[in-house]
C-alpha cells in the first residue's frame, strides 16, 4: 500500500499548494490524510467536482502554479465541461493534476451505478486527451517514481494528469474525526419520517446512507419499499426527479428525501423548483454538515442554512429542526399536508439537523436498480 502522507509529501514538492474537490470512499486515507496534513498545501472541499476544477484555474491564474483535485470517477462528468471548454491545450492550457477513486473498476464487486463508470474511467482521460497512470495496492516505489516524473514534465508543459487509484491502495497515518454536535440520530430520524409520510405518497431519496437507511425502515415498517426510488447515483439531482414526479403526478404527494451534500452540489434545482411552484412536493433535507458516505469529511459549508435559502430562493415555507421536539411539529404539519394537499402552495422544505454515525450492519438493497424501478413504476401504475 501507498502512505497517503507520502503522496502529500510528493504534491507539496511539485510546487502544487492548493488541493480542492469531492471526498470519495476510495480515497478515504488521502481525504483523512488532507484533513491531518502539517505541511502548507491548502485545502478545500467545493461542492461539485466543477468547482474544483474552477478552483484549480483561478489559482494558476493567481499564482502559476497548478492545483491538485481529487474526486470520485463518478465525479468525472461535473469536471469535463470546464475541462474541455477552459483548461484544455485548445483553450487556455491550464495544468492541473486529478487523482481519481475508480470505483466499479472492471473485474471487481461494486454497486450498480459503479459499473458502468467504471468500464468507461480510463476511456474518458482518453477522450479528454489527458495522459493517466493506474496505481494500486501493488504499484512499487520505483513505479511511483516514475509517475511522478511523467506527472511532473505533464504539468510543466502545460497539460494536465491524472492518477487513478485503485480500492485498498491507500494506508493512512492519522483517522480523521469530527462530531457536528447534534443530537438526532439520522436513521431515527428517517424511521420517523416514514411513519409520518402517507403511505400512498411517493418518495425520492438521495445517494448513499439515506437511501439505504430508508430501503431497510420501509421493509421493516411495511414490508415492502415500493413507493421508495432510490437515486443511488447521480448526487444532487434527487430533488430534479423528484419534481419531475411530482409535474407528471399532480394528484400525487411527492417526498424528496436529501442530503446536505447532494443538495450543496447543485443548489440552484432550489431556485428552479421554487419557480415552479409545485404544491405537491416536499423537500426534506437531512443536514449532518459532511459527506459520511464516503468518509464523514465536512462539507466545507457546513454553516449552509437550508432552509434560509430556500425561504429566500421562493419556497412557500421553510423550516429548520435539530431537536425531537421539532421533529413531533413536523409531524403535525405533514399530516396538515396529508388532509388538504390538493390546496396547499408549494414547495416546501424542512432542514433536519442530525449527527454523524450509522449502524456498522447496514445493509444495501437486495434487488437490482431495474427491479426497483418496475416495482416503484408499478405502484404508480405506469
Amino acid at each position: 500500500m501507498i502512505r497517503a502522507q507520502e503522496v502529500l509529501q510528493q504534491i507539496e514538492k511539485m510546487g502544487i499548494e492548493v488541493v480542492t474537490g469531492v471526498p470519495d470512499s476510495t480515497l478515504k486515507q488521502f481525504c483523512d490524510g488532507l484533513q491531518t496534513y502539517e505541511g502548507k498545501l491548502r485545502h478545500y472541499v467545493t461542492v461539485n467536482e466543477g468547482a474544483a476544477v474552477g478552483v484549480a484555474i483561478g489559482t494558476y491564474l493567481g499564482t502559476g502554479k497548478p492545483a491538485c483535485i481529487y474526486m470520485q470517477n463518478s465525479g468525472i462528468g461535473n469536471a469535463v465541461n470546464p475541462v474541455a471548454s477552459l483548461a484544455h491545450a485548445d483553450v487556455y492550457g491550464i495544468p492541473m493534476l486529478f487523482i481519481v477513486g475508480w470505483r466499479g473498476e472492471p473485474g471487481t464487486k461494486d454497486e450498480p451505478q459503479h459499473v458502468f463508470q467504471g468500464r468507461v474511467t480510463c476511456q474518458m482521460f482518453e477522450t479528454l486527451e489527458i495522459p493517466y497512470k493506474v496505481i494500486g495496492e501493488d504499484t512499487t516505489e520505483e513505479e511511483m517514481a516514475s509517475l511522478w516524473e511523467e506527472c511532473g514534465k505533464a504539468l510543466q508543459s502545460g497539460s494536465q494528469f491524472a492518477i487513478i487509484v485503485k480500492k485498498n491502495t491507500f494506508s493512512a497515518d492519522k483517522k480523521f474525526e469530527w462530531e457536528n454536535g447534534n443530537s438526532l440520530n439520522r436513521e431515527h430520524v428517517l424511521g420517523s419520517l416514514l411513519q409520518m409520510i402517507p403511505r400512498d405518497a411517493l418518495i425520492v431519496s438521495t445517494t448513499g446512507k439515506i437511501s439505504r437507511e430508508l430501503y431497510e425502515q420501509s421493509d421493516a415498517q411495511f414490508g415492502s419499499h415500493d413507493n421508495l426510488f432510490m437515486t443511488v447515483g447521480g448526487m444532487g439531482h434527487a430533488s430534479m426527479i423528484a419534481f419531475g414526479l411530482a409535474a407528471a403526478r399532480p394528484k400525487r404527494q411527492v417526498f424528496c428525501i436529501d442530503g446536505d451534500g447532494a443538495a450543496l452540489m447543485h443548489m440552484g434545482s432550489m431556485a428552479f423548483m421554487a419557480s415552479q411552484a409545485p404544491a405537491n412536493l416536499t423537500h426534506i433535507v437531512i443536514n449532518n454538515q459532511a459527506h459520511e458516505s464516503v468518509g464523514s469529511m465536512p462539507t466545507g459549508c457546513q454553516g449552509t442554512d437550508f432552509a434560509e435559502v430556500a425561504r429566500a430562493v421562493g419556497y412557500r415555507h421553510a423550516e429548520r429542526i435539530t431537536d425531537a421536539v421539532g421533529l413531533e411539529r413536523l409531524r403535525g404539519s405533514l399530516a396538515g399536508k396529508a388532509q388538504d394537499a390538493a390546496t396547499q402552495e408549494g414547495p416546501v422544505l424542512y432542514e433536519i439537523m442530525v449527527g454523524l454515525g450509522s449502524r456498522k450492519d447496514l445493509g444495501r438493497p437486495k434487488e437490482s436498480a431495474r427491479e426497483n424501478r418496475d416495482c416503484f413504476m408499478k405502484t404508480i401504475n405506469v
